[in-house]
């Protein structure tokens, strides 16, 4: 149990707190919860967290109060809960450091989502802090600067890439020979998950085979997986 990732609820409602909580802990996540600001900091002082979730309508000391205390105290991941409309303090909210936002009323699998989207997100840029950091990489006779976001041809000669077309490129050379889906991608590259209708990564690959001189109907770099997403099937040397 202690290994699961741990997440603190705070909302004023007891009745949402119960309903996170167990909701929550069936899919796998240690739950603490506090009903306003005294809890939350007592709750913080005895326990380490991964998440917080945070209503920002709290009695007394507000949510955006809160927010901001809580980073001065760590770079805890924040999924803040905003009543429909309230996009003042949403934006207040994202300018202090929350990861997410998820107006009420809300499903609770979709928070779900968020929390396990944030969560991922966060382990990502644990891991690479870990590393040591790449200053570019080679591929496939191609070679990226990462500081100049920069790609280069086997002459040396640069391709324009777009900043969406570049982070991309980065994000599939970091996880080289991996499959990542959609909404892996959207979420790596935008913070957000892919919607039904959603086909911008699609897009943005397509673009980026064309650059690489990578045919999409029978790419040797960027391979379409069925169902799955994509994955760049080449050796990746890290300088």
């Amino acid at each position: 149990m202690d290994q699961l990732p741990h997440i603190l609820v705070v909302d004023d409602d007891r009745e949402i707190r119960d309903l996170l909580a167990r909701f929550l802990e069936q899919h796998r996540l240690r739950v603490t919860t506090a009903r306003d600001g005294k809890e939350t900091r007592r709750a913080w002082v005895n326990g380490h967290y991964q998440l917080v979730v945070l209503d920002l309508m709290l009695p007394g000391e507000s949510g955006l109060d809160l927010a901001r205390w809580l980073r001065g105290q760590s770079d805890v991941p924040i999924v803040m809960l905003t009543a429909m409309g309230d996009e003042t303090d949403r934006i207040i909210g994202l300018e202090l450091g929350a990861d997410d936002y998820l107006p009420k009323p809300f499903n609770p699998r979709e928070l779900l989502a968020r929390i396990r989207a944030v969560l991922r997100r966060a382990g990502e840029q644990s891991d690479h802090r870990k590393e040591e950091p790449v200053d570019g990489y080679s591929f496939a006779g191609w070679r990226v600067e990462v500081a100049r976001r920069r790609l280069l041809n086997e002459d040396g000669v640069e391709v324009m890439l777009t900043g969406g077309e570049f982070d991309l490129l980065v994000a599939l050379l970091e996880r080289a020979n991996r499959v990542l889906t959609r909404d892996m991608l959207l979420d790596l590259l935008r913070g957000r998950q892919a919607g039904p209708y959603d086909r911008a990564i699609d897009v943005a690959v397509s673009r980026l085979r064309r650059k690489l001189e990578d045919d999409g109907r029978n790419s040797q770099l960027i391979k379409t997986v069925r169902g799955g997403g994509y994955v760049l099937a080449t050796q990746v040397e890290r300088v």
